[in-house]
């Protein structure tokens, strides 16, 4: 049998979603993410009383209501609101009239790095309480993870491909990255892809506190989350979700879709040494870097801003900064760099798509946002972080990392749209 040569499709971004601890909707966060807002607070007094850490960044006033009915949503895991909330705020943004949709051509592919995890400790608590008979007959579709991208399949119909990604904090981007690669082949004509996390409980808080990797700076929450700088002591966490409607060049262009950019390439990396720390080298995240690069045919010197993973902790920064350096050369050093999780706190497996929602954005305005907090250079973190201030530039290529425990490394690639 003759070899079938498949001609790939142009994909782009056509309806972004965000729901984050700094906004819920996409304008709202990204208004305050340029002005440099955190979204780091300190718990309610009555909650995780006699944690080491006693902050965070979560979602407020967050009305499940706008997007499920109380039965639906009482049955559902608080990541699997997060998942609905920014997939529909993103259908809305991309004008998706639904009934005008083939939707067998349709689907989603959306991550999360822990699940219904919420929902395990709360059934778990029910039993050593009051017993089995107490734990709710929804207590595993709750905690799967693939719940989210299941439930946004009944939401809108989709009945084409579903299915969830979960590598740590990277899953979000695995799932842009192969929602790419399935409308490029031809496999669906529109996707909805992105992540979800709300793991701000007992496991979540205390097991990262407990292994050292969260800031400590319970008198100024604020200004705990400090990429790059020197005197940066772990990473906040965080919450929320990230949603992009990923779409054929030319279905788009039929229905008459506003266009933020185009996804361009991506590199999917291991470091293939220890399954919490990252590889001080940076070789696998460089390797990432350089295989999206290539795969979208950009030199590095045609890379104008990069929204690092930046999370605040010793090891990831000094890391992330290396493998800059690596994929791209002297050019890292005239590249405007920053890390966008200084103001939201680290939304683990969300934070990939959210943050390249936030580089087409940056694309559309022409505006890199800031790193905040970045108050002492490190000698050992030295390229251009865009300290606390949003600068105006023009970007026509735009580069998106995240690592995740395991050894997982993302890299997504997107670029100015043109016809």
């Amino acid at each position: 049998m003759a070899n079938k040569t498949i001609t790939l499709r142009r994909v782009v971004v056509t309806g972004i979603g965000l729901v984050s601890p700094v906004g819920i909707g996409t304008e709202e966060t990204w208004k305050n993410i340029v002005a440099g807002v955190s979204g780091a607070a300190t718990f309610d007094p009555t909650q995780h009383v006699g944690f080491p850490v006693q902050f965070g960044c979560e979602v407020k006033n967050f009305d499940v209501s706008r997007w499920l009915d109380p039965r639906s949503a009482r049955r559902l895991d608080r990541f699997v609101h997060f998942c609905v909330a920014s997939a529909s705020l993103a259908k809305d943004d991309a004008g998706l009239d639904l009934p005008k949709l083939n939707l067998d051509r349709c689907g989603s592919v959306f991550a999360s790095g822990i699940g219904g995890i919420l929902s395990v400790e709360e059934q778990l608590m029910k039993f050593t309480e009051h017993g089995p008979r107490r734990i709710s007959p929804f207590s595993v579709p709750m905690l799967m993870i693939n719940g989210g991208c299941g439930q946004i399949a009944i939401e809108f119909g989709f009945r084409g491909l579903n299915y969830a990604t979960v590598t740590a904090c990277a899953s979000s981007s695995h799932a842009i990255g192969l929602a790419f690669r399935h409308i490029q082949v031809g496999d669906a004509d529109l996707i909805v892809a992105g992540g979800s996390e709300a793991g701000i409980g007992i496991m979540g808080l205390g097991g990262f506190a407990n292994m050292h990797a969260l800031s400590t700076r319970n008198d100024e929450p604020e200004r705990a989350s400090r990429p790059f700088d020197k005197n940066r002591d772990g990473f906040v966490i965080g919450e929320g979700a990230g949603a992009l409607i990923l779409e054929d060049l030319d279905h788009a262009k039929k229905r008459g879709a506003k266009i933020y950019a185009e996804v361009l390439g991506y590199g999917f990396t291991d470091d293939a040494t220890h399954i919490t720390a990252p590889d001080e080298k940076g070789d696998g995240l460089a390797a990432a870097m350089r295989l999206a690069m290539a795969m979208g045919e950009v030199n590095p010197e045609q890379i104008d801003y990069v929204n690092a993973h930046g999370t605040s902790t010793e090891l990831n920064d000094r890391m992330e900064t290396n493998a800059l350096k690596q994929a791209l050369g002297d050019h890292a050093y005239k590249t405007v760099i920053s890390s966008t999780k200084s103001c939201t706190g680290h939304m683990l497996g969300a934070a990939g798509a959210f943050e390249l929602g936030c580089s087409a954005l940056a694309i559309r305005d022409g505006v890199a946002p800031p790193t905040i907090n970045y108050e002492t250079p490190d000698p050992e973190c030295d390229l251009n972080y865009t300290p606390n201030k949003a600068v105006g530039k023009k970007i026509r290529y735009a580069m998106s990392n995240s690592c995740g425990f395991g050894g997982h490394n993302a890299s997504l690639l997107i670029g100015e749209f043109r016809d």
